[in-house]
């Protein structure tokens, strides 16, 4: 079973930065893409950020410029740096991991699965 845990969450006050880890344990055979996703209250989750194995970014227009998604692929992690942050991007942000996973059933060794995070606050006052 793999597991992706976030952490670096917390309070920052608007203009300030902040820096969101993302670390995925289990039994993993390889990790495709990951992305930062982000709930708001009373709002849908969107995308905030992705990056595939091989480095390539891509980031939701509201938030080019200000967020820098990257991973270390030796350690299965990845981060998010959050700068000049508004109060609007208060949320809780998900880890997303997009896996193949060691299984033991017959029809193969492994299997893709999409692993989510728990989640972390982001609360960002003004």
């Amino acid at each position: 079973q793999v597991q992706l845990v976030e952490s670096g969450g917390g309070l920052v006050q608007a203009g300030g930065s902040l820096r969101l880890s993302c670390a995925a344990s289990g039994s993993i055979f390889s990790i495709n893409a990951m992305g930062w996703y982000r709930q708001a209250p009373g709002k849908q989750r969107e995308l905030v950020a992705t990056i595939t194995s091989r480095g390539t970014t891509s980031y939701a227009d509201s938030m080019k410029g200000r967020v820098t998604i990257s991973r270390d692929n030796a350690k299965n992690t990845a981060s998010l740096q959050m700068n000049s942050l508004k109060p609007e991007d208060t949320a809780v942000y998900y880890c997303k991991a997009d896996t193949f996973v060691y299984v033991t059933r017959p029809e193969g060794p492994y299997r893709y699965l999409e692993v989510w995070g728990q989640g972390a606050l982001v609360t960002v006052s003004s």
